[in-house]
């Protein structure tokens, strides 16, 4: 009985803590039902082909069924450099980096919602075989786009949650 008093009393701070589900109601919620209405611009280049399914995947584009509300543009900016280098000017270490520049454009006012940057880095060790070299570098992009492209999603649903919430 002791125990259960004493559970009962440390929960009321908790439901005073003021946090509240982002995701609340599922897929028919309202930051659900606004991250499907994000149409996502193409974008040049593997990396843009790369980021671009990955956002889609992300929001949930594909599965809209009405026009959509959002546009959301990005530019990349992919970097490939040595940073390693051996006294016969060989390089042995290099650094890929993944910047993304991003606005989310409301399609009724035309109004930037919301306009950020988000960026990554990723270590590549260049070892003897060309094959594994390209093989990694590619690997990294992939990693890359998917933990810019999980950024992005996230600050475009706080944002949404914001609007729900000024709109209330």
């Amino acid at each position: 009985m002791r125990r259960l008093a004493l559970a009962v009393v440390l929960a009321l701070p908790l439901s005073a803590c003021g946090l509240h589900p982002m995701y609340a109601g599922g897929s028919g919620g309202a930051i659900a039902q606004g991250l499907t209405a994000v149409d996502v611009s193409e974008m040049p280049g593997r990396a843009g082909w790369l980021m671009r399914s990955a956002l889609v995947d992300r929001l949930g584009s594909a599965r809209r069924t009405g026009p959509a509300r959002y546009r959301l543009d990005v530019r990349l900016d992919d970097k490939l450099e040595g940073l390693g280098l051996l006294s016969d000017d060989t390089v042995t270490r290099e650094r890929r980096t993944l910047r993304a520049r991003y606005q989310l454009v409301d399609l009724a006012t035309g109004q930037i919602v919301l306009d950020e940057t988000v960026g990554l880095d990723a270590g590549i060790d260049v070892v003897s075989s060309e094959y594994a070299t390209v093989a990694a570098e590619n690997t990294a992009l992939e990693n890359l786009t998917k933990e810019v492209s999980d950024r992005i999603v996230t600050r475009i649903a706080l944002k949404l949650r914001a609007l729900d919430a000024a709109g209330k």
